[in-house]
């Protein structure tokens, strides 16, 4: 039986994709296998149908568990897609065979082609000092891109054995590898002694040449996703920047731009070319590049070429030159080409502009004849429907039922992080009532393929974005809670069921900040009371957060302790959310007040819990309460202490101001209690005391300012007046004090 031809490739690399083409068209096998989603191969036809590269193959993957989206890229210089290219020049069957992009094996995988050496970054370390380069794009280069093609597969076999070495691949790739030795197996057997030709990543290669050997020859099953998944895979306009490492791309292969010119007309030419893309861009920003400067660069980058070993100019050796010609000045930070990663900040405007030029501006196209996913065609036809199909500012009257529907639809595309669409102003989270929108539409490259992602999450843009918000909710947090749900209100799903409402409760039920917990409560209460303009008002979503937050936030305050610590306004401000929602909502959601009144209780007879707290706790029961609560005179006098009276009074007013304001003898108790401290205890207390009144509105600090005057005086507002800030007063008064105790010290006074 005739044994198969493996060959081992970096993914984006051109010196591989031109090794796969001359092999595929030297042997004319009867199979070219390669490394790709086998859930495609009943629409190769479809990849091939004549697009304009850079395109990838997207899938999008949802069940109850998770959420998955994967891309496979292809470009002019991808080995795999010049294997399919040159297969069907020859006449070959062309075959994927790696696992879908769905199954649990590529569960952490984003990228498909993304390079396997990172994970054995100890030997390319190895590797790199052997040969005195930066990072493993420098490496390739220099081995493989650069040298003569004359033995390539023999050194890529070497340099994928030793990158492979003696090390344990992960459970996925295990089942990957043993997934594609079948499809090798039932190729070699079926070829009838014709050859066949498989291409994957290298560091598949040694383990399926062993494991090719053994094992059944029949061809393997496709696997079936579960049966409550939802899946698409559907080709995508990819674009070089993408495609570039410096902008993320897990791959490694960076500057697609200079390896398609690589690819095309040769390093000696990707060379010259690299400049005056480099050149073009500084010029067309302002920066002058003289003459001299490029003399200087090309002699540089030549001289760098040959004590490096290499026939012509490298990447890396032509950047080099640049660098040195035209940055003057110390750089901050590394080139970007001696690292891996995203381009760091801090770098010189002429390296920035340098990678840019670089990656490319190529964006690729789709065939016209494309499946397309439906959430393309329902949005489309929506926009063009509701007139938001083109540029510019739309204004948006919410008072008008069309308006309001044209809305929810721009609200559900932002919420799928669909491009050219800006929201500039409108109604916002805790802000005031707002019934004008105003938004900014722009053309966007990038939106078919975010719509194409998008579409995974349903088949028009309204059920995209429930799941997508559903999808957010299971992992949200009470601070990103009210927010989701605002965002929810204004794509018009209000109304969330099922599991979304168990994951919102789930995310309230695990709360472990009072605060952030009160902030979202206050949020979701007033939506629930006052949201007819998205109706959602009396919302059962928003009456299942509004009941978990309630009953967390009273366990979350029984437990807080923390002695004589300062008034904290997050933790008052989440009393009062409790307070309001067992005033609002306690009958229509069953909210437990009696139980609620339990915990209050506790709270405030409890000496180890913060004063505001305790504060907070009797002025929540006194409010809930009324007239009948128990001699709210004893309990204000019991927590009179100089050092904390300001902190407990705080939660007090917050919770009870107005039943402070009208009970009999109140306003002259606190009087009294104030007028008894030492001039030292009121300046200890000052600072909480001016928090404390900072709760009643200015017009009810008139009033409580009147009746003491009047209480006090029986006169004149003038009494009121004061010219002097106060805390300039307080300062006056306590030099006061340190001038008498200066002079008693010094036997100066004596009374």
């Amino acid at each position: 039986m005739t044994a198969a031809t493996f060959i081992g490739v970096r993914h984006h690399s051109p010196a591989c994709a031109r090794l796969v083409a001359d092999t595929v068209s030297a042997l004319r096998p009867a199979y070219v296998l390669v490394e790709g989603p086998a859930d495609m191969n009943h629409r190769l036809g479809e990849l091939l149908l004549g697009h304009e590269l850079p395109i990838a193959v997207y899938t999008g993957y949802r069940d109850a568990q998770r959420r998955h989206g994967s891309w496979a890229p292809l470009c002019d210089y991808s080995p795999e897609w010049t294997a399919l290219t040159a297969g069907r020049a020859v006449g070959a069957e062309l075959r994927f065979i790696d696992l879908p992009a769905w199954h649990p094996a590529l569960a952490e995988v984003r990228n498909r082609y993304a390079d396997a050496e990172a994970r054995y970054a100890e030997v390319v370390e190895r590797l790199c000092r052997t040969f005195a380069v930066d990072n493993v794009d420098a490496l390739w280069d220099h081995l493989f891109e650069i040298e003569p093609a004359d033995g390539l597969a023999e050194r890529l076999a070497a340099y994928f054995d030793l990158v492979r070495g003696d090390a344990e691949p992960g459970a996925g790739d295990i089942a990957r590898e043993a997934y594609m030795a079948r499809w090798v197996r039932a190729a070699v057997a079926d070829a009838g002694g014709r050859p066949v030709v498989v291409v994957t990543g290298g560091f598949h290669r040694p383990a399926l040449v062993r494991l090719a050997e053994q094992g059944e020859r029949t061809w393997p099953e496709l696997p079936e996703p579960p049966d409550d998944a939802v899946v698409g895979s559907y080709l995508v306009p990819y674009s070089f920047r993408r495609l570039d490492a410096f902008d993320g791309y897990q791959s490694g292969m960076p500057s697609p731009g200079y390896y398609q010119r690589l690819w095309e007309s040769g390093p000696a030419q990707a060379a010259r070319g690299l400049t005056e893309a480099v050149t073009v861009r500084l010029r067309a920003r302002g920066r002058q590049v003289s003459t001299a400067d490029l003399i200087a660069a090309r002699a540089t980058a030549d001289g760098l070429a040959l004590v490096r070993g290499h026939r012509h100019p490298a990447r890396v050796d032509v950047l080099d030159g640049l660098a040195s010609a035209l940055v003057g000045e110390a750089l901050d930070v590394p080139l970007p080409w001696a690292t891996r990663g995203r381009l760091q900040a801090g770098n010189h405007p002429a390296i920035v502009e340098m990678v840019a030029a670089l990656s490319g501006d190529r964006t690729g196209r789709l065939h016209p004849s494309t499946p397309l996913p439906p959430l393309v065609h329902a949005v489309t036809e929506q926009l063009l429907r509701h007139g938001l199909d083109g540029s510019g500012e739309v204004r948006l009257d919410l008072g008008q039922e069309i308006d309001r529907e044209r809305s929810r639809l721009l609200h559900r595309l932002r919420v799928l992080a669909i491009p050219g669409l800006v929201r500039e102003s409108g109604p916002h989270l805790a802000g005031p009532a707002v019934l004008v929108e105003r938004w900014t539409l722009t053309d966007a490259d990038d939106r078919l393929p975010a719509l194409i992602e998008a579409g995974g999450y349903g088949v028009d843009p309204q059920e995209a974005a429930a799941a997508a918000l559903a999808e957010k909710a299971a992992a949200a947090d009470p601070d990103q809670l009210a927010g989701l749900l605002f965002d929810a209100a204004l794509c018009g799903v209000g109304e969330l069921t099922g599991r979304v409402l168990e994951d919102l409760s789930r995310a309230v039920g695990a709360a472990a900040d009072l605060g952030s917990l009160g902030r979202t409560l206050t949020v979701v209460l007033a939506m629930w009371r006052h949201g007819d303009l998205f109706r959602i008002s009396r919302s059962t979503t928003l009456g299942t957060v509004i009941a978990a937050a309630t009953r967390r936030a009273l366990w979350l305050a029984e437990g807080v302790r923390g002695g004589a610590a300062p008034a904290d306004p997050g933790r008052i401000d989440a009393m009062i959310a409790i307070r309001d929602a067992l005033t609002h909502a306690a009958t229509p959601l069953e909210l437990d007040t009696r139980a609620a009144l339990g915990v209050a209780d506790r709270i405030a007879a409890c000496h180890e819990a913060p004063p505001d707290l305790r504060g907070a706790s009797f002025g929540l029961g006194w409010s809930l309460r009324g007239t009948a609560v128990a001699d709210p005179e004893r309990a204000v006098r019991g927590a009179f202490a100089p050092a904390s009276a300001g902190d407990w009074l705080a939660g007090l007013f917050a919770l009870a101001r107005e039943e402070v304001l009208h009970a009999p003898g109140m306003l002259e108790l606190l009087d009294e209690l104030v007028g008894a401290m030492t001039g030292h205890d009121f300046l200890v207390a000052l600072p909480a005391l001016r928090q404390a009144f900072g709760y009643f509105p200015p017009r009810e600090r008139h009033i409580i300012a009147t009746r003491l005057v009047r209480w006090r005086t029986g006169s004149g507002r003038d009494l009121m007046r004061l010219d002097a800030a106060p805390e300039l007063v307080a300062a006056g008064m306590a030099l006061d004090e340190r001038v008498d105790a200066a002079l008693r010290r010094e036997g100066l006074i004596t009374s």
